[in-house]
């Protein structure tokens, strides 16, 4: 066998069809493409998933695997201006800002803010400080213990 001697095999190739050439292709006018539309156009592909303006599947379908956001802290939020209720000297724990209504859930703990101004020397227990806060209680001459 050599390769001038290969033939293919019998109806393994086709002649091509010849489109948009007169009566006696039976393809002419439209080529086999219909009347109008998207498809009977030129330069014209819809891809294999759209679903013609139909919300899509890959849409319809609930997402699934790994997310980060069951795992992020959410902490109550105290400012500092907000701890003026107390007296001069307390201790103020995260069951003493219940209490006062100054925090109805401690979620995964209690973050105590800068903002406003604070007048009384407290001894703070929280989770987490912001710097403001820590300079603000500490100026003063407060203490800033985390919990």
């Amino acid at each position: 066998m050599k390769l001038n001697e290969l033939i293919n095999n019998p109806g393994s190739t086709h002649k091509r069809k010849t489109v948009g050439r007169g009566p006696g292709s039976g393809l002419g006018k439209t080529s086999g493409r219909g009347e109008k539309g998207q498809k009977a156009r030129s330069g014209a592909s819809i891809k294999p998933w759209f679903e013609g303006g139909q919300n899509p599947l890959y849409k319809r379908i609930p997402r699934r695997g790994f997310n980060n956001a069951r795992f992020t802290k959410r902490y109550s939020v105290v400012n500092v201006c907000d701890l003026n209720r107390f007296e001069d000297g307390d201790v103020v724990t995260p069951e003493l800002l219940k209490e006062k209504g100054l925090v109805n859930k401690e979620l995964s703990g209690i973050k105590i803010l800068g903002s406003g101004t604070l007048e009384k020397k407290l001894t703070v227990k929280a989770n987490v400080f912001t710097n403001t806060a820590i300079n603000k209680i500490e100026s003063i001459g407060g203490k800033v213990e985390v919990i």
